[in-house]
């Protein structure tokens, strides 16, 4: 008797854990994100020029009204003849979840990468004695 009790508990218990494996299946699975069906977005025009010395362009836009342009050249960006590199300006433009098309315009060059547009923050005006501190300076040639 005490041996049949033994395995109706282990039988038991091998029911418990396959009941525990099911459920973190489950859970699992209901956990697990669901696929998103993305369509392509199909490009509607496209154009790219290489030149021999170093200049680019390139320029796409897809059927979502996105927008990229970009154009580039090789300039000389220091004060040797080594110091070369690539200068770059552009845009891109897409419609936003609200959508208002957004652009942003851009430059990349020796003063580092600038974005200008719209939606983007601008800084408050410098204050005025900020701006007559640093005309002082400028004048007693610290600056």
């Amino acid at each position: 008797l005490s041996s049949s009790a033994h395995q109706a508990e282990r039988t038991v218990s091998k029911s418990k854990m396959k009941f525990v494996i099911l459920i973190a299946l489950v859970a699992a699975v209901a956990a697990a994100p669901a696929e998103l069906e993305v369509k392509p977005v199909a490009i509607v025009r496209s154009a790219s020029d290489q030149s021999a010395d170093g200049s680019y362009s390139f320029s796409f836009e897809s059927e979502d009204g996105t927008k990229v342009e970009e154009v580039g050249e090789q300039k000389l960006v220091g004060p040797e003849p080594e110091d070369i590199g690539t200068v770059s300006r552009g845009s891109y433009s897409y419609t936003g979840p609200d959508n208002v098309v957004v652009t942003v315009n851009w430059v990349a060059d020796e003063n580092g990468f600038q974005a200008t547009g719209d939606h983007l923050p601008t800084p408050p005006p410098m204050p005025a004695h900020v701006v007559k501190l640093l005309a002082d300076l400028e004048a007693a040639g610290v600056l």
